[in-house]
């Protein structure tokens, strides 16, 4: 059955094509590309490997002709420590990244392609570490400890029986450092706890070292194969036993340790002065609890994988914000350093002035303030001289005694200056005129009031 398009294969020549955003047609190739590759299984060789400072782990596998991404989100199941150049079998789902416009593949489990690829690695490895010298230094184990220090799973058999050995063996203190054994963060946690019990105060520091951890295919112990779990062993000031897996099994830890026992029940008789048989019952007892634990954990298991079945994936939902989170950290922090380098050449830049060099350049702006100071008060005295003279002049042409000269006189009786006829009183004492060059003042005996003229 032929799958419909999105949009029709012919358009009417009078209709418009539906315009799809970005994110719509990002979302669109995700969710196709998510439902038609839903569970992969992929082998290839590791390239680029990266883990952000989140958990999370980027790096593309590759063969002989195509390369494609690969993200691990923290917490996904790993037994093998991923390094470039290792050959791997992958199981995940393909979906798409819409932040970088590029497909990957989630990866939900990963585990070496084969004994051979790890075996090649594990020889490397091995010859490098030797002739650098960690395997040669070898310490004797203390007859008689008073603290013995155990590190391993704290959930695994191992720990019982190694601690159900020393009981019967030797009473002595215990200090157990509990510590992952198996997948992502075993070897930071398995190798900070060798170098946390060599910094202990004296008075709770051990005589002896046990480093313990039940039997597993080589991707299984892988951990103790990994160079800083092996540098931490040679280093350690504590004579350390090492007991990983069985027999049979032999490990790069075991080369730098002081001893190497071939099971933790024999570490722990190496590591005490006598040898004693555990009780078969106990053994048994142990056992039997051992397998009922485990049915147990399976039946759990089963009815949680059954609940999960019915939930959608959390990762699911967040992945794509946990990438673009992780690429805006990484862009973060590349600005910081930009930053911080500007500011460095800056801070190069600025040079510190003589208090002599400032004072003179001060000097220098006040003297040039000043005269510009005294020239514009010139030029302000000089416009406001000019203003003056001209008022001046025109007040003076305005002034009545002007008018006076031409032959003009003005007449007031008493302080009131007459300037109309009907002002003249009937009855008047005196009347002063003035000329311009004096006054004079009459005393008329009557007045005649003619149109516009005056009699005396």
């Amino acid at each position: 059955m032929n799958k419909q398009s999105p949009l029709p294969s012919s358009l009417p020549l009078d209709a418009k094509p539906e315009v799809l955003s970005v994110t719509d047609v990002s979302l669109a190739l995700k969710r196709c590309v998510e439902s038609g590759f839903r569970s992969v299984h992929i082998r290839g060789e590791i390239s680029g490997y990266k883990r952000h400072t989140s958990g999370h782990a980027y790096f593309a596998l590759k063969d002989n002709d195509s390369v494609i991404d690969a993200v691990a989100w923290r917490g996904t199941p790993i037994t093998v420590q991923p390094e470039d150049g290792l050959e791997v079998i992958i199981r995940g789902r393909i979906t798409t990244y819409p932040g970088r416009s590029k497909y990957q593949v989630v990866v939900e489990s990963l585990e070496a392609a084969g004994q051979g690829a790890l075996m090649k690695i594990l020889l490397e490895r091995k010859e490098r570490l030797e002739r650098e010298g960690l395997f040669i230094h070898k310490r004797q184990l203390p007859a008689f400890p008073k603290r013995i220090g155990i590190i391993t799973s704290p959930t695994g058999a191992v720990i019982r029986d190694i601690l159900h050995r020393l009981e019967d063996r030797f009473p002595c203190d215990v200090l157990v450092w509990p510590a992952q054994v198996q997948g992502p963060g075993s070897v930071e946690q398995v190798a900070f706890a060798i170098r946390g019990m060599n910094v202990l105060d004296p008075s709770i520091r051990p005589d002896v070292l046990i480093v313990a951890r039940g039997g597993g295919s080589l991707e299984d112990l892988w951990t103790f194969n990994e160079e800083a779990v092996v540098r931490a062993a040679a280093e350690s000031t504590i004579p350390l036993i090492s007991a990983i897996g069985h027999e049979t099994d032999t490990t790069l830890i075991d080369y730098a340790s002081d001893r190497r026992a071939p099971t933790p029940t024999a570490a722990a008789e190496f590591a005490t002065p006598v040898r004693a048989q555990l009780l078969s019952s106990l053994g048994q007892i142990s056992l039997n609890v051992h397998q009922l634990m485990i049915r147990q954990l399976r039946l759990e298991w089963m009815n949680l994988k059954g609940y999960v079945r019915g939930l959608p994936q959390p990762y699911y939902l967040i992945e794509t914000l946990m990438q673009r989170l992780d690429d805006w950290v990484e862009r973060l922090m590349r600005a910081i350093s930009y930053h911080l380098i500007g500011q460095q050449q800056r801070l190069k830049l600025l040079t510190i002035k003589h208090p002599a060099e400032t004072l003179r350049l001060h000097q220098q702006n006040f003297d040039h303030l000043s005269a510009r100071f005294t020239r514009v008060m010139v030029m302000s005295f000089k416009a406001c001289e000019q203003t003056f003279k001209y008022l001046d002049a025109r007040l003076t042409q305005s002034s009545y005694t002007k008018i006076l000269e031409k032959g003009f006189v003005w007449t007031s009786i008493g302080d009131a200056v007459i300037s109309t006829a009907a002002q003249f009183p009937d009855v008047v004492d005196q009347v002063m005129l003035h000329f311009a060059d004096g006054t004079v003042t009459l005393k008329p005996n009557e007045i005649t009031k003619k149109f516009d003229k005056i009699y005396l």
